[in-house]
């Protein structure tokens, strides 16, 4: 029943003429099997799709996600550190590894009730869904009986629940979804060929499978990339080329915008073209229609003009709150206000309770 994830193949040469990168953009590819979900997306076919006039882009994008989606619902997400920095990976763009001098202070793995209290309060706010990240390349089994009872706690509020904590096991994936976890975040980052120019401490093929054991142990998958860290359009197409081509789409995909936190060594990097980050919204948003594609990091530095051609393109969660883990976000007042202006509404969905004893299968996106 469960088959394995690995790297998609980048498919015909990316280096493509300007005129056959023209001749395909007026035939860009759409969702072609009967639900409109593919898994067989080739890099020409992604290329194509961003190669197109930006308003055909945009209008695309809108016409697929209506056939999904209330294009005037999004999803209000809140997103809590629940362990701070003296990660030992490298990741090029992280304040929170221990090999770069970025000023941020390590903190140890919060209590429990703390954890809650802040869940009540994203709950009280609008939220529906409750997200806790912890800086670690992976979890030690000692810490995992806090964690187990975070996971507990924020689903007793009727909070969606989500964790992204590094690279897990097969054991410590069925341990959370039994403990009745929604989402695991694994972000791929960016393309296979990129990848090494980001990180070294840990490969793309060890992300692949840790993906792999959250959809065994049954939980849904929440997993995405950085824009802006000096890569290509060419790379942007092979990072969602690798998510639509996973086995089953993720039911999340966050789209970060990076960034620039003085001392990693990515501090420098120039800025990406606002409208390349709106084109990765909108080919996401095609390619896996039946996921929530969520702004995620980098929302500082956008104005209310770019959200809404964000929103319009496909973008239809957020997180919100003033701090994004580490690094600044939006005030929950700002986006709220936004919200009203553009008659947008917070998603509501209704949240079940965990099963006592959840059975590992596969989450069709089709049909949620």
């Amino acid at each position: 029943m469960h088959s394995s994830i690995t790297m998609s193949t980048s498919g015909p040469d990316m280096h493509t003429s300007a005129a056959a990168t023209a001749s395909t953009a007026t035939t860009a590819p759409t969702p072609s099997a009967p639900d409109g979900i593919r898994h067989d997306w080739s890099r020409q076919e992604v290329e194509a799709l961003f190669a197109q006039p930006f308003n055909d882009l945009l209008f695309q994008a809108q016409t697929v996600h209506r056939h999904y989606f209330d294009p005037n619902q999004v999803q209000v997400s809140t997103l809590l550190s629940i362990k701070t920095g003296a990660c030992p990976e490298d990741c090029a763009y992280c304040p929170q590894s221990t090999r770069y001098d970025t000023g941020l202070e390590a903190e140890a793995l919060m209590e429990v009730e703390k954890v809650l209290e802040q869940a009540r309060a994203a709950a009280a706010s609008g939220a529906t869904r409750f997200c806790m990240g912890a800086a670690w390349r992976s979890p030690k089994q000692r810490d995992m009986p806090k964690v187990v009872a975070m996971v507990k706690g924020v689903r007793a509020l009727g909070l969606e629940s989500c964790m992204t904590l590094g690279m897990l096991t097969q054991e410590q994936a069925q341990e959370l979804s039994a403990a009745g976890l929604d989402y695991y975040n694994h972000n791929l980052d960016t393309s296979p060929e990129f990848y090494g120019d980001v990180i070294t401490t840990r490969t793309y093929q060890d992300r692949l499978e840790t993906l792999d054991h959250v959809r065994a142990a049954g939980m849904k998958v929440c997993s995405g990339g950085i824009v802006g860290m000096g890569e290509n359009q060419a790379d942007r197409a092979g990072l969602l080329q690798q998510l639509a081509n996973l086995p089953q789409h993720p039911e999340s995909v966050p789209i970060n915008m990076l960034v620039r936190v003085p001392g990693t060594p990515l501090a420098a990097e120039a800025d990406l073209d606002p409208f390349e980050f709106i084109r990765t919204i909108a080919v996401a948003r095609i390619m896996m229609p039946a996921s929530h594609v969520r702004l995620s990091a980098g929302r500082e530095e956008m104005n209310e003009q770019m959200h809404a051609l964000a929103y319009f393109a496909g973008a239809n969660s957020i997180f919100y709150g003033e701090k994004l883990l580490t690094t600044p976000n939006p005030q929950a007042n700002s986006d709220m206000a936004l919200f009203a202006r553009l008659g947008i509404e917070p998603e509501r969905r209704h949240v079940e309770k965990a099963p006592e004893t959840p059975s590992p299968h596969f989450y069709d996106a089709a049909a949620n």
